[in-house]
């Protein structure tokens, strides 16, 4: 059983989310304070028996910011569920949630109550609304539908909170304690396993009759024996005759559910033999938690006795390096149930489907938009196969940014940012700017991802006029396509603008403002002709900067910055400069142009 779509409607930082989800994980992505967590806590409300229901009875605070709750309102929690058809259990679990075959709804609601949605409706109610009339409710199936069903509709009918105890939650979050969690059997993911493991009754008896010769044995120690002595008469000393006990020490209780309860995970390595897990790191520990669950997850749907399960995990990366990321969301993308996770992690996003992304985002207002990328209308799915190749772990850092610039390949990469803090005393990094290379000049697939059903960031284009890559060939083959300014610009909307300039980045740095950059750059790249060039357009800036002489100085030095930039290599070129930045006093306007466009908002605060 999977859960198909998610409506949530007034709850905290949703004031409405609604969207689809693919089986398999689900990475839930965004910059921080979008709401990722309360996500997770919103699942849990309609579907997780293992939640206290004193958190499903609402605080103001878990309002949306719009709502006033003295007037009638209600927070919505709603999951599409899908995939049960031919699962025996999981379908006699939602048999009365169904709307239709092989899809049923269950619903979480907190409105007003029965008896005083009457005095409302029926006008007799004349004071305001408190806390004390709103009631929490999980209904299933229903007619209508929740991304638009009104406070006073019912939608569905009662669900047993006894039948969600079927469905199996389990909630893993960020700052969680792996190596207590690991001892308290309570919690544990190994008394979960031994709870499925099926062991007979003879072996259950077996390791019974074991603890208790064991018992028997340290208890008739003389010296455990005259210790619990000694405890008893100091006891009965202290209590007095009113109050007498007989105290003895052993082990524990003689029951096979005392040995499941204190059995404890032992590993070795190369160096250590049957160590516990608290001398482990609390990345391996993480990974050994979440690999017991995952165990106990497939054994449950291997015995057939499960109704359906799912893992929500709040930042799974926490303790582990880039590779062991990879290799766990790899673990768990093979699995046969649903996990749904939140991430920063550009190391899981850069591994994942586009498909599985949700994305966050705040776009100033109170309410945070969301968005399935790959659902939004624009991308094909051949594009969507490009973007899947092409957010690595660098690339992926525009889903977690506040806002984008799209450069093309490392030169820009390397200087932007660094002429943006000398020269305009912005660090974009401060206000949330990925600069992000795309390696090309195949803007579209990455710039459909914004827009009004898509991400809403702003994402600024900056391009070379020519828009060929460098290592492109110099005559295309008859018939391609050669991408131009206006296929570039046509990507425009209210999110997405393109800035060009006329010719390539390389030779816009032949700028007044960046000529003693340059002249450094030249000299620690031991080009003569480019210091030379340098040299003759200082000399003509100090004479007139806006004389003819200078404008052809400066025109001579940009052909010259280009050949030594590829004859060094451009990417080395622009490394070589951005350590002499410092000296900068100008920048190509475009990109200035290009910068002041994404902060606008921020800069008129």
């Amino acid at each position: 059983m999977n859960i198909s779509r998610i409506v949530i409607r007034n709850y905290r930082n949703f004031e409405y989310l609604n969207v689809p989800l693919e089986s398999g994980v689900t990475c839930v992505i965004g910059e921080n304070n979008t709401g990722k967590t309360n996500l997770l806590y919103a699942l849990r409300l309609a579907i997780d028996a293992g939640l206290s229901s004193t958190y499903r009875s609402l605080t103001e605070q878990d309002f949306h910011s719009t709502i006033d709750v003295t007037k009638p309102s209600q927070v919505i929690v709603s999951l599409d569920l899908t995939d049960y058809d031919g699962k025996d259990n999981e379908t006699a679990l939602v048999a009365g949630w169904e709307i239709d075959d092989n899809f049923a709804r269950i619903t979480y609601r907190f409105r007003p109550k029965s008896n005083v949605r009457e005095e409302l409706t029926s006008e007799t109610r004349t004071t305001d609304l408190t806390l004390d009339d709103y009631h929490w409710e999980i209904t299933g199936g229903g007619p209508g539908d929740p991304a638009t069903v009104e406070w006073y509709d019912d939608l569905g009918t009662s669900v047993r909170f006894s039948d969600l105890q079927a469905f199996q939650v389990v909630f893993l979050p960020a700052l969680r304690d792996v190596h207590s969690d690991l001892r308290q059997s309570r919690v544990s993911p190994l008394g979960r396993l031994m709870s499925v493991q099926g062991i007979p009754e003879e072996e259950k008896e077996s390791l019974v009759d074991i603890l208790k010769k064991a018992n028997d044995a340290i208890s008739s120690s003389s010296t455990i024996a005259s210790t619990g002595q000694s405890i008893e008469d100091m006891y009965n000393r202290t209590a007095g005759e009113a109050f007498p006990m007989t105290v003895g020490l052993g082990m524990s209780d003689p029951s096979f559910t005392s040995i499941a309860r204190t059995l404890t995970v032992l590993l070795s390595n190369q160096s250590l033999h049957d160590f516990e897990p608290s001398r482990n790191g609390l990345g391996l520990n993480n990974v050994l938690y979440i690999s017991m669950l995952l165990e106990y997850f497939e054994r449950r749907i291997a015995e057939a006795k499960n109704a359906g399960q799912l893992l929500l995990i709040e930042e799974p990366e926490a303790h582990l390096h880039p590779q062991l990321q990879r290799v766990l969301y790899a673990s768990l993308a093979e699995k046969q149930f649903q996990t749904i996770l939140t991430t920063h992690s550009t190391h899981i996003t850069s591994r994942a489907p586009v498909a599985s992304f949700v994305n966050l985002t705040n776009d100033d207002t109170p309410a945070t938009h969301s968005s399935v990328p790959s659902a939004n209308g624009q991308l094909t799915v051949p594009e969507v196969a490009d973007l899947e190749r092409y957010l690595d772990a660098t690339r992926s850092t525009m889903l977690y940014a506040r806002k984008v610039l799209l450069v093309e390949g490392p030169a820009e990469l390397f200087l932007i940012p660094v002429l943006a803090r000398q020269v305009m005393g912005i660090d974009l990094d401060r206000f949330g700017v990925a600069v992000v290379p795309i390696y090309g000049v195949h803007f579209d697939v990455y710039a459909k991802l914004f827009g009004e059903t898509g991400i809403t960031k702003k994402c600024a284009i900056v391009a070379d006029g020519d828009l060929c890559p460098s290592d492109a060939p110099l005559e295309s083959d008859e018939g391609s396509h050669v991408v131009s300014a206006s296929d570039i610009e046509s990507l425009e909307n209210d999110y997405v603008k393109a800035f060009l300039c006329k010719t390539t980045f390389e030779r816009t740095l032949a700028h007044t403002g960046l000529l003693r950059t340059l002249k450094s750059t030249a000299q620690e790249l031991r080009a003569k002709q480019l210091t030379s060039s340098v040299e003759i357009a200082l000399a003509s800036g100090k004479q007139d900067k806006k004389s003819e002489e200078h404008k052809a100085n400066l025109r001579s030095l940009a052909e010259t910055i280009l050949k030594v930039a590829k004859r060094t290599g451009k990417a080395r070129f622009a490394q070589v400069a951005s350590k002499h930045a410092s000296f900068a006093k100008g920048m190509p306007k475009y990109i200035k142009d290009a910068i002041n466009w994404l902060l606008v908002d921020e800069t008129n605060r």
